[in-house]
């Protein structure tokens, strides 16, 4: 049923008043939530790993500082592709949704759109996302297309394994090997880094995420890593983010990033120790919003590296 405070056809977690069920004509809405439009953080921190990956590349001395015009072009094909992302995952994880009180109320569980519908909008998005890829050098090209294999594995994860969120990770990662390989044409040790990185911290938030469901998926047999490390969820959840940002570090001096980077990153650092400390994995409420901070954590993590690329560039 929805709830009374929700605008119709409204999803469960949507923020209240999005601009979605505000604005956007009747048509869109069903779409529009198809996609998440109406839930910018997934977008942001799909993004995040883009803009490290190019300010690291730009810290590396690649080119004539950032790339300010591929920033723009991967914020666009991150919409679009988080967009694509959540409609597949919403077409194959139907049977579950329905069954998920934070899910149930999803456009395709909710009768809003059919499957072809939000098959044809999947269809629209990727060929958006393409025409932003086809933007860069061949090589960025390969390399974005085969991020479409993970995508298309992560949603059948939660069936078969306890570490859906690792593999939402290489997924959800995949800018911080494009943003370098718009920039350079090539990979090297410094991105892998980084891109490993980010996949720590996506385990380390989606956990966390993961936290919201815990008793739904318990009883209809989903698996995750919030069910996995049970009590032990807050101690795995800052291992992680403890790994993270060492790795992120090493990545950061690989390319000579100096003093204002690691200020940066101890930045990064305090906000997810926030979560970590003040997390209370009972409550769905507190673990959203500990969540949806972790775009405050990419934000300061890139402006730490243009910072000190800046300052050694002055």
């Amino acid at each position: 049923m929805q709830s009374p405070d929700k605008p119709a056809g409204s999803v469960a977690d949507a923020q209240r008043g999005n601009w979605v069920d505000r604005y956007a004509p009747a048509w869109l809405k069903p779409y529009a939530r198809l996609a998440r439009w109406d839930r910018p953080i997934g977008f942001w921190l799909l993004f995040w790993p883009c803009a490290f990956s190019l300010a690291l590349a730009a810290n590396a001395g690649h080119g004539t500082g950032m790339d300010w015009s591929a920033l723009l072009l991967c914020l666009v094909g991150a919409i679009a592709m988080r967009g694509a992302g959540c409609t597949f995952n919403d077409i194959v994880d139907t049977d579950i949704d329905m069954k998920v009180a934070r899910t149930r109320s999803r456009p395709i569980p909710s009768g809003q759109v059919t499957k072809r519908q939000a098959a044809l909008f999947l269809v629209l998005q990727a060929l958006f996302g393409l025409l932003v890829l086809v933007q860069f050098n061949g090589f960025a090209i390969g390399l974005g297309v085969a991020s479409l294999l993970p995508v298309a594995v992560y949603p059948f994860m939660k069936r078969i394994t306890w570490w859906p969120q690792l593999f939402l990770g290489i997924a959800f990662s995949w800018g911080g090997l494009l943003g370098w390989a718009t920039q350079v044409g090539s990979l090297s040790l410094a991105p892998l880094l980084l891109y490993g990185g980010a996949i720590l911290w996506t385990i380390g938030y989606d956990t966390i995420y993961a936290l919201q469901d815990i008793e739904d998926d318990a009883l209809i047999g989903v698996r995750s890593t919030a069910r996995l490390f049970g009590r032990r969820a807050r101690a795995m959840i800052a291992a992680f983010y403890a790994a993270t940002l060492l790795v992120w570090g090493t990545a950061g001096l690989a390319v000579g990033a100096g003093a204002i980077f690691l200020v940066g990153l101890g930045l990064t650092g305090a906000l997810l120790a926030w979560q970590v400390a003040t997390l209370d994995p009972r409550d769905p409420a507190n673990a959203l919003v500990r969540f949806k901070s972790n775009h405050v954590a990419g934000l300061v993590f890139t402006a730490g590296l243009l910072a000190d690329m800046m300052l050694r560039a002055g």
